[in-house]
């Protein structure tokens, strides 16, 4: 007799920052932020099998990813069998990955929010999104948003989430160069540099109401790139603007450049400029969620 195997997929979508602003350092070594965060059509996918190993393991379909207690979705995994005390009978993490890594849009923590999600569904626990990501925020501060998604203002270390207008249809161009950024890096250059200029988080806060999209994209600033230099930038930036973005930004600690376009054949014509500058590049949507169950 065949059984068949139990197991769940999810999509676990990138994220986008439309504004982030470091507020301060923190007495625990985080620092206080203010993000205006977007998921976005971008994603991996995470598939939970059952496998009766009584272990956590991990495969995934490029090189360059810790296969161990390393990887986030296996601390994902680890910390929803501990919360639930359910016990682990074993399963198999499979990671097919899009996402750009060390990118600034979550990649590592789309794949553990993915994996608290697929459990969740798994085992029949039943926690609410809030319990998940009271799990989450102890194995990364933007698992929480990755777990809900969609526009959200992320407060705290990220973790202090609250629903804005979600933003309009439109084509979003994602570019990343050939580099990584180390987000403890770069954050320890805030520590040693400070900024020179703070957003304007009151007026991105009324675009958003208004969900004017030319008003949202003027406003987009991220403080990162006061202090991280990524190569190619400027160029990726100016192709953007030359070929109708509403406005520009780099994502999390980088090293992504994105555009905001309301036009896909501009954002298609955008991305045949910037492919001599950048190693990965997309053309993609907003979406209302972090994470999805395929059915």
């Amino acid at each position: 007799m065949i059984t068949e195997e139990i197991k769940v997929k999810v999509k676990a979508y990138a994220k986008i920052n439309l504004m982030l602003d470091i507020v301060g350092g923190r007495t625990d070594g985080y620092h206080d932020l203010f993000m205006i965060m977007q998921s976005i059509g971008l994603y991996d996918t995470i598939t939970v099998t059952e496998t009766k190993s009584k272990k956590i393991t991990i495969t995934c379909n490029i090189d360059d990813i810790p296969l161990d207690e390393k990887n986030i979705a296996y601390k994902a995994a680890d910390a929803f069998f501990k919360h639930t005390k359910i016990k682990n009978k074993g399963i198999n993490i499979d990671i097919v990955k899009r996402i750009p890594h060390a990118a600034g849009m979550a990649g590592g923590s789309a794949d553990g929010a993915g994996v608290l999600v697929a459990l969740n569904e798994l085992t029949g626990a039943n926690l609410t999104d809030d319990e998940l990501c009271s799990i989450g925020v102890k194995i990364g501060a933007d698992v929480p948003f990755c777990i809900k998604g969609g526009t959200l203002l992320a407060q705290g270390i990220g973790d202090v989430l609250n629903k804005v207008n979600p933003l309009r249809k439109c084509y979003i161009l994602i570019a990343k160069p050939d580099v990584g950024v180390n987000t403890a890096y770069a954050y320890k250059q805030f520590d040693e540099c400070g900024k020179t200029h703070t957003p304007d988080k009151l007026g991105m806060l009324y675009a958003m109401q208004s969900r004017d999209l030319a008003d949202i994209a003027s406003r987009m600033e991220n403080v990162f790139e006061q202090f991280i230099d990524v190569p190619n930038k400027v160029d990726i930036k100016s192709v953007m603007r030359e070929n109708g973005a509403l406005g520009v930004c780099m994502s999390g600690s980088g090293p992504t450049v994105f555009g905001i376009f309301d036009d896909k054949q501009k954002a298609e014509n955008a991305a045949a400029g910037v492919e001599k500058y950048a190693a990965d590049i997309c053309i993609t949507v907003p979406v209302s969620k972090g994470c999805k169950i395929v059915k």
